[in-house]
């Protein structure tokens, strides 16, 4: 199934039925008064938050939702049939925003949580409603009220415990496949992920927990070269980062450097995802050029304060010991 994350569509309610302009006429009541009934309410159309659907896709394809009218009133003070809403399934993660003024209407984070984007139009009132001492045969009824209509933003941010970032060709996709059921394309050239993965991680006795792999970010994505940063926004709701340093494709680079690099892309994004716990990987360390580097890179580190994990995602050398430190900060989160 094609990944979709972002969707533009219009939401319309229903239109209000009208109210009825009706008079009582039985055979004994030749001139009975009013008894127009009112229109319906139209439908809402609400959207729903429901682990059947992982993508907006849907939504892509099927840019209108427009919830049906209100039925009208009808003679004898019948009330026209309020119409069903509509609803529509998005997944779980899905932010809803104004399209023309950007703000975050709802935020459907969790499991059946429901949000009316778009209200039906009350009915009309039927011609009942206005009789008076003096006006006792009044010749007119409300039409029903409009729904209200907006253009929305659809954005998708995935749920996951851990996001997995780092450069192309970082080793992301074949930590994912070993720790995880997740099977995601891995292949040695840049950008084999375009799309974001999801895996879950059982690690010993410890609650399983979700890691998303991100598509691989390249210095300057900030400025919108290669993918870009579209796909960090997978990581805001994630408790902790974990970066995937790759110094085997240039003998000239080093661990810090490439986290630096990296981090600069993050801040360019969100400031904030700094502010979330953090493990830093040297991976690919079964490569020989990469081995005698990892006792220069782990000293490099610790002189910043940072304590740099080798290991290789290719062998699970070191793997375990990831992911108890994983397992150990997301206790803490």
């Amino acid at each position: 199934m094609k990944f979709v994350d972002e969707a533009k569509i219009f939401v319309k309610g229903g239109h209000g039925g009208a109210g009825c302009v009706s008079f009582r006429r039985e055979k004994f009541v030749p001139k009975g008064g009013p008894d127009g009934g009112d229109g319906g309410k139209g439908g809402d159309v609400i959207f729903r938050a429901s682990k059947s659907h992982h993508t907006l896709l849907d939504l892509k394809y099927q840019q209108h939702q427009v919830a049906k009218n209100g039925g009208h009133g009808s003679g004898n003070n019948r009330t026209g049939r309020s119409a069903v809403d509509l609803e529509v399934i998005v997944p779980p993660g899905t932010v809803v925003k104004d399209y023309e003024t950007g703000e975050i209407l709802a935020d459907l984070s969790e499991l059946g949580q429901t949000f009316i984007v778009a209200k039906g139009g009350i009915g009309g009132k039927g011609n009942a409603h206005f009789k008076t001492s003096t006006h006792q045969t009044p010749r007119f009824a409300q039409e029903g009220m409009d729904g209200e209509e907006r253009w929305l933003k659809m954005e998708l941010k995935l749920l996951a415990d851990v996001g997995l970032v780092g450069f192309p060709n970082a080793g992301k996709s074949t930590f994912i496949s070993r720790v995880s059921a997740a099977r995601p394309k891995i292949a040695d050239y840049p950008f084999t992920t375009l799309t974001p993965h999801l895996g879950v991680v059982k690690y010993a006795d410890a609650p399983s927990f979700v890691v998303a792999d991100i598509p691989g970010l390249i210095a300057g994505a900030h400025e919108g070269l290669g993918m870009g940063i579209q796909f960090l926004r997978h990581v805001e709701r994630t408790a902790l980062l974990v970066h995937l340093i790759d110094i085997s494709q240039d003998p000239h680079t080093n661990a810090w450097k490439n986290f630096t690099a990296l981090t600069l892309e993050l801040e360019s994004y969100n400031p904030q995802l700094l502010a979330k716990a953090q493990i830093v990987c040297l991976n690919k360390i079964d490569l020989p050029a990469v081995r005698e580097k990892v006792k220069k890179s782990v000293a490099q580190f610790q002189k910043k304060g940072i304590i740099l994990h080798p290991f290789s995602a290719a062998t699970g050398e070191g793997l375990q010991n990831i992911l108890g430190k994983i397992v150990t900060l997301l206790n803490n989160t």
